[in-house]
C-alpha cells in the first residue's frame, strides 16, 4: 500500500494534475478538452494524464477516434484514510508556534 500511496501523492503534487482532476469532477472529458485551458502542448498534457492513470486517479478509454478521461474517485480512498489518521492530533496553531520560537531561540544577527 505504501508504494501506491507514494504514487498517488506524487501525482497529486503537481498543480496541473490537480487542476485536471478538478476539471474531471464535473464529467468525463476528451483529452483535447482537458488540454484546452493549459498553455502547454498536447504531448505534455498526455504525460500528465499518463501519471494520473498510473496512479489510478483517472482512467482513459478510446471511444471512436476520441480518447476520453474519467475520474476514478475510489483511488483516493487509501490516501484519504491515511490522511484521516492524523486527524486525531490537535491542529498546530502557527501563530502560537511562531511566538514560542521567538521566545526560545536567540535572535540572529541583524541583516545589513
Amino acid at each position: 500500500m505504501t508504494s501506491q500511496l507514494d504514487t498517488v501523492f506524487a501525482a497529486l503534487a503537481d498543480p496541473t494534475r490537480r487542476a485536471i482532476l478538478t476539471m474531471l469532477l464535473e464529467d468525463d472529458m476528451a483529452v483535447t478538452d482537458v488540454a484546452e485551458p493549459f498553455a502547454m502542448s498536447l504531448a505534455a498534457i498526455s504525460k500528465h494524464l499518463g501519471i494520473l492513470t498510473r496512479a489510478g486517479l483517472i482512467s482513459q478509454e478510446k471511444r471512436g477516434r476520441v480518447k476520453w478521461c474519467k475520474l476514478e474517485p475510489d483511488a483516493l480512498r487509501d490516501a484519504s484514510i491515511w490522511m484521516q489518521s492524523f486527524g486525531q492530533f490537535e491542529a498546530v496553531h502557527l501563530d502560537a508556534f511562531e511566538r514560542f520560537l521567538e521566545a526560545e531561540l536567540p535572535a540572529g544577527p541583524e541583516p545589513d
